[in-house]
């Protein structure tokens, strides 16, 4: 029995309808984002005086806030020659490129092939003479070849929404890469250059300890000091001649970490010593929401989430058969003559229909394997968005704290001071001990290097307070356009439990 032409084309046209239809379809679960529980305002902030954005301020390079060229020049070699952020580039080029692998999927593989094939073969003949006869041949080929595979129930897709998300966490983690280079050669800058204070100080402090040996020795040599006296007078000398050399190794070992943040041999690369210039900025605070669109590494943890959601789909996709298009057509001859003629040509094509009857509980391992790979990623990002917010929280109070020790260290320094005065002069009169210099000298110093590492110390919660805000908080997007107030502009000024926290589920159904 026929079937007619018109019965033909509808046959053909309902299984291509079929196919689009099924196409359109995609297993596994479609991706939402994790809920967090995301606070209204920080807890550390107190009586913390959050400070405007200035519209001089640089928008993008957070570390101009600090007003420092010789630092400024440093980031400029972070980002070009730092061996980790090229690492973390060369490895978002390469998430690119798996994401791309993926799309191809989308369409057809087309091939060719061309070949010339001479052979000999022996073929043994008693019936005529008893010997054998032989020949050669000559196969002549030109072929090429089509197939492909629709993406009935979505496993190109998801694969390709996984391949995406994976490239998306990889530009993140560069970006990560870049700001924690930043952030730590921003720190042993600042270490390093309180180190030059503390080095200035002991000079300072060894050239008074210096005085103060010769004022010994004086009063001694007209019989008002104890020869006891001036050997504590060396003995306090020396040691801070040794202070002196010791703080040379840490400011070395400093100098030699930023040479290997900037890309180069410590051999090669030096800072001379200087003062601190720089002043302690204020630093706006964001709402705690915020964090969720600002931070890089959150915002990897959450593609990453995405990603292991794409790939479930992949797995379950693997449960539903796969349907596949081939078609072969070319010239083959013996003869080079006939190669390219009609009678010559052969062709092929037609549907293949493939799937998994029996894999021995593979396919259901691979999706419990996926779907507890997404578990985890949803962990990861939760938990790093919690990291996120007590970095944030522990530099909150450690500015707020520090900035108050400060005061009081400064008055102590200053009280120390006049008091070394007003012992030496009462020492010079006679009417104390040299021990009262000793013990006046030695809390005077100590006081000064106290006041210098909190310094230090603020600079590194000032550093780690605008990194674990997500960097400079002038590179926020605006909402309604380029004119408009960022939101770190409207947080400035007060915390606000305006910004609701990101909702969803956990993507499965």
């Amino acid at each position: 029995m026929q079937t007619s032409p018109r019965l033909r084309r509808a046959v053909t046209w309902l299984a291509a309808s079929a196919v689009l239809w099924l196409a359109g379809c995609a297993v596994g679960p479609d991706y939402v984002r994790p809920s967090i529980d995301t606070p209204t305002a920080f807890k550390e902030t107190g009586d913390w005086k959050l400070a405007e954005p200035s519209d001089a301020a640089s928008k993008g390079a957070w570390w101009a806030i600090y007003q420092d060229p010789v630092l400024a020049e440093l980031m400029a070699q972070v980002n070009v020659d730092n061996q980790n952020i090229k690492v973390a580039e060369a490895n978002y080029r390469q998430a690119l490129a798996v994401a791309s692998q993926a799309r191809s999927a989308f369409f057809p593989t087309i091939g060719a092939d061309a070949g010339l094939t001479r052979a000999s073969s022996r073929v043994s003949s008693t019936a005529v003479s008893g010997s054998g006869a032989g020949g050669i041949s000559n196969s002549y080929s030109l072929s090429g070849t089509a197939s492909w595979e629709p993406d009935i129930w979505g496993s190109v897709r998801r694969s390709v929404e996984a391949g995406n998300a994976s490239a998306e966490a990889s530009a993140a983690d560069l970006a990560n890469a870049r700001l924690s280079a930043q952030a730590l050669l921003a720190q042993n800058y600042f270490d390093l250059r309180v180190t030059d204070a503390q080095k200035a100080l002991l000079d300072r402090t060894v050239a008074a300890y210096a005085e103060t040996l010769k004022l010994t020795q004086n009063q001694y040599a007209v019989g008002v000091a104890q020869r006891s006296d001036v050997i504590q007078a060396q003995t306090q000398l020396q040691s801070a001649q040794a202070s002196a050399l010791d703080i040379e190794v840490t400011r070395a070992q400093l100098e030699h970490a930023i040479a290997l943040l900037v890309g180069k041999a410590p051999a090669v690369f030096s800072l001379a010593p200087a003062p601190l210039r720089a002043a302690l900025p204020g630093v706006p605070v964001t709402l705690p929401s915020t964090l969720l669109e600002r931070r890089p590494d959150i915002a990897a943890a959450e593609r990453s989430v995405a990603a292991a959601n794409a790939k479930i789909g992949v797995a379950k996709a693997a449960f539903f058969p796969t349907l596949s298009l081939s078609a072969t057509g070319g010239f083959q001859s013996s003869s080079f003559a006939d190669w390219l003629t009609l009678p010559s040509r052969f062709w092929s094509v037609g549907p293949a229909l493939a799937a998994t009857l029996f894999d021995g509980g593979l396919r259901r391992a691979q999706t419990d394997a996926a779907i507890a790979a997404y578990d985890a990623q949803v962990a990861t990002y939760r938990q790093t968005v919690l990291t996120a917010f007590q970095s944030v929280e522990d530099n909150l109070a450690a500015l707020n704290y520090l900035g108050r020790e400060a005061a009081v260290q400064d008055q102590a320094v200053q009280s120390s001071r006049e008091a070394l005065q007003l012992i030496l002069n009462q020492y010079k009169a006679g009417t104390v001990g040299f021990q009262n210099v000793l013990t006046a000298q030695t809390t005077a110093y100590t006081a000064e290097r106290t006041a210098l590492t909190i310094l230090g110390r603020q600079f590194t919660a000032n550093v780690l307070l605008v990194t674990a805000l997500g960097g400079g908080w002038h590179a926020l997007p605006s909402e309604g356009g380029a004119d408009a107030e960022s939101p770190a502009m409207k947080a400035s000024a007060a915390l606000s439990p305006a910004a609701s926290p990101a909702t969803g589920g956990n993507g499965q159904k």
